[in-house]
Parts: structure tokens; sequence; C-alpha cells
């Protein structure tokens, strides 16, 4: 990949802008998770990344640790490809945690779901009622009100599970 992202140049090449190894060695599992991160350091804003546990039920009980916490609360997941996996992931954790606040920034929102497919990633998010954002996180997300208040760990209510699978 080479090009500026959110203002910082990044490369899979070895000159002087940001490579794959740059961001796995400062923590992040890619160069736009490494970009979303310097963003955030650079306007002088809190998160977390990766440090909370959201628990889900697909067949059985699962973890998913979202990329960002902002501090207002709002989780960020960043995403290059959105894979089939990722999509029902997210929609089980949406209907078991309805009090979650969970974003995506696509690094493309134009792309398709799959090759042949006609939905894009924003349309997907749009039928599901996820906001999203291309690229960059919106400063609206960043001056919005609220708390990061999550645990490390966030556990299923059992209501949610009985009503999901009638149990």
């Amino acid at each position: 990949m080479n090009g500026v992202l959110l203002g910082i140049k990044v490369s899979s090449s070895k000159d002087k802008e940001i490579t794959k190894e740059q961001a796995t060695k400062a923590g992040y599992r890619s160069i736009f998770e490494f970009c979303i991160a310097k963003f955030l350091k650079s306007i002088k804003r809190k998160f977390r990344y990766e440090k909370i546990k959201i628990a889900w039920y697909y067949v059985q009980k699962r973890f998913y640790t979202p990329d960002f916490v902002l501090d207002n609360g709002i989780i960020i997941e960043v995403k290059g490809w959105f894979k089939q996996s990722d999509r029902v992931k997210h929609l089980s954790i949406q209907k078991q945690h309805p009090e979650l606040d969970i974003r995506f920034i696509f690094q493309n929102e134009n792309n398709m779901l799959y090759k042949g497919s006609k939905t894009t990633y924003a349309k997907w998010c749009k039928e599901h009622k996820f906001k999203y954002a291309n690229r960059v996180i919106p400063k609206k997300w960043l001056n919005e009100k609220g708390k990061d208040k999550f645990p490390k760990k966030i556990e299923i209510k059992n209501n949610n599970i009985r009503r999901l699978y009638n149990v």
C-alpha cells in the first residue's frame, strides 16, 4: 500500500514512509490502525487500543476485542477488509449488546462485500444501522458527549441469551 492516509505517508517499502513492520512493532495489527492511533494522539485524544473484551455467542461463547474505545465511550472498529465472519460477529454483538455504540472506519467504504456483490460496506452499515466513516474518524464523533465506562471484560446478560435463543 502506497499513499497518504490521514496526512501520514504510508508504504509497504523500506523508505521513510510508514511500513507494516513499523505498525506491528508499535503494537498495531495494520498500517491503517497505526495511522488512526497516530491521528488520535496528534489531537491529544485519549483512547484504549484492544483493551476490552466483549462476550458474544454464536454457537458457543466467544470474545470480541474492539480496536479502539474513545474516551467518550464510542467503540471504533477499523476495517480494510470486511469479511463475512466480521459481519456475522457484529450483527450478533449488536443484538446481544444493544447498549454498545460500535462504529466502523473503513479504508474504502465503497468496497463491495465480496466479488460480484452489489452491496458496499457503506450500504451494509446503513441497512444494519451501524454508523460508519471513510478513512477518518469524523470530528462530530470526537465531540460527542459520553464516557469510557467499560470494564476490561463485558459479559452478556443472561436474559439476552434467553431472548435470543428462546432458552
